[in-house]
């Protein structure tokens, strides 16, 4: 393969291609660099990249004679986590040069696995909803969602294979259907979150986006000290669910990639059937909102009696609300969340996954907006993990997935089922991003 094109591969064939000695971590690093400088004036999927200390960390790797999971393999770091040699400026002025003394835990775990941190991709200012400029990659005139914006852009574009997100709300899944990559949100807390600025506590957590299922899991052993999932055989029995969770806020589109989903599963042989929330789960856009606002509004205190000027409107309005709301209020919302994850053990218990719409359908034109994140903040609240897979496309061919959900800690089972069902369904069909043909599968 030509060293041009090593940026197409996976995350997976990147790692063993450096292993068998047929590819080297500069090459793999100089591949990915050239991708960025052609494409990053389109896609702005970038807030700092250095190539010098990319390649010099490159050329160290290939000299080093141990080798972790991920030697040699470039990963890209949402703005809004800590990295000791690059700044960490949360799409905001108030942190602009900022540079934190310390790794965030996930990145030091992946550097010590011998992943190249390639640079700090775009965020929403502070993983909110103001957008930034980073565009989507198949149609630059269309959001590629947010808050998790460059990380997205930059694994569908080819420019790097592996990223971190975080999700409060819908941050890595919302982006993941929008620019047609795997998008994973595991159980709250699974990833450690130490050195990432929090937006809400309860909820904050770090995801993953990659191209192919296997890198997500490829990350996740080093991240946190996890057996390789064992995969299933095409004839593995499982049971899916299918969940219409706010069918009446979704699309055409969305809503023929769930149906066609698991209309072709079931011809498949594999046991459908539908599943629907209880209306104890009514409530919970309202206690996203309460929880979300209550805990942002006094994370940010620092920011806000600062720097309140530097602040968004979006996110001032939002802080303002937050410390409206009292401790009683925010205490029975939290209260009300602790039923709901109690009684999905319940309703999950028959099923391997639960099948559910992924997005509102194709991503919206113009950046003013990252989108609708009730279709993914239901699992965040959750705190169950979910994967968003790139299986459909809609009317202007652009990407449309769809989200698989599993009960709490089922991380494992859930990769495992996520790539046997990614396999059965195949990548969907979209159209906008040159690359070459192997990229395609």
């Amino acid at each position: 393969m030509a060293v041009s094109t090593l940026n197409t591969l996976s995350a997976t064939q990147m790692a063993a291609k450096i292993a068998s000695g047929t590819a080297t971590c500069e090459q793999v690093a100089r591949a990915c660099i050239e991708r960025i400088e052609a494409r990053e004036p389109a896609v702005k999927a970038w807030s700092y990249l250095d190539s010098e200390r990319i390649l010099a960390e490159a050329r160290r790797l290939d000299r080093q004679k141990d080798h972790g999971p991920l030697h040699g393999v470039p990963v890209g770091v949402k703005d809004i986590i800590d990295t000791c040699d690059m700044p960490t400026e949360m799409g905001s002025p108030i942190y602009k040069g900022y540079r934190p003394a310390a790794d965030a835990s996930c990145v030091a775990l992946l550097r010590a696995a011998g992943a190249v941190i390639l640079g700090k991709t775009v965020t929403c200012e502070f993983a909110g909803a103001t957008p930034a400029a980073t565009t989507n990659p198949y149609d630059v005139r269309r959001t590629p969602g947010g808050s998790s914006s460059g990380s997205a852009a930059a694994v569908a574009d080819f420019m790097v294979p592996l990223a971190f997100g975080t999700q409060t709300g819908g941050s890595v899944q919302r982006p993941a259907s929008f620019c047609g990559i795997v998008g994973y949100k595991p159980t709250f807390g699974l990833i450690n979150t130490a050195g990432v600025k929090p937006a809400a506590v309860s909820l904050d957590t770090i995801g993953l986006m990659a191209r192919t299922v296997q890198d997500i899991e490829l990350a996740m052993r080093p991240l946190t000290n996890s057996a390789p999932v064992a995969w299933l055989q095409p004839d593995a029995r499982i049971r899916v669910g299918v969940c219409r969770y706010a069918w009446d806020f979704a699309q055409d589109e969305t809503k023929h990639a769930v149906d066609d989903a698991a209309n072709r599963l079931a011809s498949q042989g594999i046991a459908v059937r539908d599943v629907i929330l209880p209306s104890l789960y009514d409530g919970l856009p309202e206690s996203r909102e309460v929880v979300n606002d209550y805990e942002r509004a006094r994370g940010m205190a620092y920011e806000w009696q600062r720097h309140r000027a530097e602040i968004s409107k979006g996110l001032a309005n939002t802080i303002e609300r937050g410390l409206t709301i009292s401790r009683d209020r925010y205490i029975g919302a939290n209260r009300y969340l602790e039923q709901c994850r109690h009684k999905f053990s319940e309703l999950i218990a028959d099923f391997d996954v639960l099948l559910s719409l992924t997005v509102a359908g194709e991503a919206p034109m113009g950046l003013a907006s990252t989108g609708d994140h009730r279709f993914q903040s239901i699992w965040t609240q959750l705190r169950v993990p979910a994967v968003t897979l790139p299986t459909h496309a809609g009317p202007n061919g652009m990407p449309v997935g769809i989200q698989l959900v599993a009960d709490a800690h089922g991380d494992s089972h859930l990769l495992a089922v996520a790539e046997l069902i990614f396999r059965k369904l195949g990548r969907g069909p979209v159209v906008g991003i040159t690359a070459p043909a192997a990229a395609r599968v």
